[in-house]
């Protein structure tokens, strides 16, 4: 039997690799797979449980992001433990069925890629999460959502790690005209 290289894929994937349907639902059945999504199968133990969700959406929508909360705990800029994995795609998008604990956002297409970057991993994946600094932004652009003593939390945690200024915040901010203005307030405020 033909085996698929990567440790998450999609039947589509499967079949590609010479990999037929009936083989992926024996190894369901063995457990040497576990569905993940619809269509989405991944090796158990090859992937961190904090990121099945986001390897589970890249593997249907390969420009799935980690962002938000969910990015702000992997940038160590936030203890909250969050219920599931916020995961932006362009808006328009349609949102991959059946993937548990995902929280899906649509982002505006003309800025989605701005601080998008490379997660690393030692799957082999192409997955990509927000930077610190869009991460901030975003909550501060939605923080309907989020909260802002969130947001201004998260700021206040970004401004005391060395080498992070408020200068570099409002160069990609120029982006998000909607953020502009409570960022500023709450510097004023923190500085």
């Amino acid at each position: 039997m033909h085996t698929v290289p990567q440790p998450i894929f999609t039947m589509a994937d499967a079949k590609t690799h010479g990999v037929r349907k009936d083989q992926v639902y024996k190894l369901l059945k063995e457990g040497s797979l576990e569905r993940v999504g619809r269509g989405v199968f991944i090796k158990p133990s090859a992937i961190d449980l904090r990121f099945i969700p986001l390897a589970a959406a890249t593997a249907v929508r390969p420009k799935a992001t980690l962002c938000l909360t969910s990015a702000l705990v992997y940038h160590d800029l936030s203890d909250i433990i969050p219920y599931g994995s916020d995961i932006a795609l362009p808006r328009g998008t349609r949102y991959p069925t059946g993937i548990a604990h995902a929280i899906w956002h649509s982002f505006d297409t003309d800025t989605f890629e701005i601080g998008r970057t490379e997660l690393p991993n030692n799957a082999g994946l192409d997955w990509y999460v927000y930077s610190p600094i869009r991460c901030i932004i975003d909550m501060f652009r939605l923080k309907h959502l989020e909260g802002e003593e969130a947001a201004i939390k998260t700021l206040k945690l970004w401004l005391a790690k060395p080498g992070n200024s408020a200068g570099t915040l409002f160069e990609m901010a120029r982006h998000f005209p909607k953020a502009q203005t409570s960022l500023r307030r709450a510097l004023e405020v923190l500085l």
